[in-house]
């Protein structure tokens, strides 16, 4: 099975139990950019409960909508800063912070101007640190459906789509006494480290 979704943001555990259970991976990379979803933002936990990070983007003076490969990071607001202050303030005392923080922060450190280009960088670095070692694509010309072989999950992992499909299982995180699930990656490998394999699996 192929499975085909949108690039997102430091995408959620969602993704990767999809993408534990795929033949290859294939990314988007036809469609126009959409509002309000995991492309720019990610949810994270925090002493305050769940918070949304997101990218800010340069939209420029364009009515027409943008391909989500041509969609440029605005860097002017500082956001790579309050980004990874957040992490630091939500992670910092994770028992595995310090073993991946500096792989990620390197990612950041790069500044990609493109979205689509961060977001790849971030999944490629993920699939790594899960070793996770299957087929990345990326789509030639957008198309409305597939066929049986390809999971088509565009637009269905979603911050407003609760993945009804999906059995959650609780893990111990950093803050709450109530799971909170949905959350990015990056909770479960900063929490579980190595472990967050087995989980996905």
């Amino acid at each position: 099975m192929i499975l085909l979704t949108e690039t997102q943001y430091n995408p959620p555990v969602q993704y990767f139990w999809h993408a534990f259970r795929s033949d290859s991976l294939l990314l988007e990379a036809r469609e126009n950019y959409i509002k309000q979803s995991y492309r720019n933002r990610c949810h994270i936990l925090t002493a305050q409960g769940v918070q949304a990070l997101s990218v800010p983007i340069l939209r420029g003076g364009s009515r027409h909508k943008t391909r989500i490969t041509e969609i440029e990071i605005d860097y002017s607001q500082k956001w790579c800063n309050v980004h990874w202050r957040t992490l630091q303030a939500a992670y910092g005392r994770a028992p595995y912070f310090e073993f991946y923080s500096d792989y990620i922060r390197a990612v950041y450190d790069r500044q990609p101007k493109f979205l689509f280009d961060l977001n790849v960088d971030l999944l490629r670095l993920y699939l790594k640190l899960l070793k996770l070692d299957k087929p990345l694509n990326f789509t030639d010309d957008y198309r409305a459906g597939y066929s049986d072989a390809v999971l088509d999950l565009r637009n269905s992992i979603h911050p407003k789509i609760y993945p009804d499909n999906l059995h959650v299982k609780p893990y111990k995180q950093v803050f709450g006494k109530h799971f909170a699930p949905e959350l990015s990656i990056i909770d479960l490998l900063f929490t579980q480290g190595p472990a967050s394999v087995s989980y996905l699996q």
